[in-house]
């Protein structure tokens, strides 16, 4: 009778450990595929910035040719975005997060430069096209301030979780580990959206 006692009370601590691991799993799953998800739109707003330069540099080209150092800029900059990919697998690597970080500030620099550029061109900023790509980067960077917050709080939700008891516990044996963040030091560079001005 003693044995089968013991047995159950085995059973029954089993049992409460599984009620409470498996709820914490399945938040913790649902938490990282959350964060994946934030991190896809954070990439999908920056490749459309990228995709926007070609033509901006084209635009700008027709009206000043002897900008020749700015255009190089931009199009080195841009490959170097295209060049740096931080995939959602690799969001717990915070180097890889700073090389990215690096790269996207390093367009909207480059960006930034050509837009001043543009500025000692006034039949340029009367141009419908350039107008029109002006207000499609507008629109792009702050589509991307927004898809940073969000993953940022995603980031943040996720990390909690990662880090509290008990579902510390579970993410470790699940192989889970914190996610990388924006930098504040990085942050500064590519938050500042590029000043569109049409005097």
């Amino acid at each position: 009778m003693k044995g089968l006692s013991g047995i159950a009370i085995v059973i029954a601590l089993i049992a409460a450990l599984a009620a409470l691991a498996i709820p914490g799993y399945n938040r913790l799953q649902g938490l990282d595929e959350d964060v994946n998800a934030r991190w896809s739109e954070v990439v999908s707003q920056y490749q459309r910035r990228a995709d926007l330069v070609p033509n901006l540099v084209e635009t700008v080209k027709g009206y000043a040719r002897h900008e020749e150092a700015v255009f190089t800029q931009v199009t080195q900059a841009r490959a170097k975005v295209g060049s740096v990919t931080l995939t959602a697998e690799m969001l717990g690597d915070e180097a890889a997060m700073q090389r990215f970080q690096q790269a996207q500030s390093e367009l909207t620099s480059a960006l930034s430069r050509l837009l001043v550029v543009a500025e000692n061109y006034p039949e340029l900023k009367a141009n419908t096209n350039f107008e029109n790509l002006m207000t499609q980067l507008e629109g792009t960077e702050n589509r991307i301030t927004t898809a940073r917050r969000n993953y940022i709080e995603g980031v943040q939700a996720f990390n909690t979780a990662v880090r509290t008891f008990p579902t510390s516990l579970i993410a470790r044996l699940a192989g889970l580990s914190r996610r990388a963040q924006f930098t504040v030091e990085n942050e500064a560079g590519i938050s500042t959206a590029p000043q569109v001005q049409f005097n």
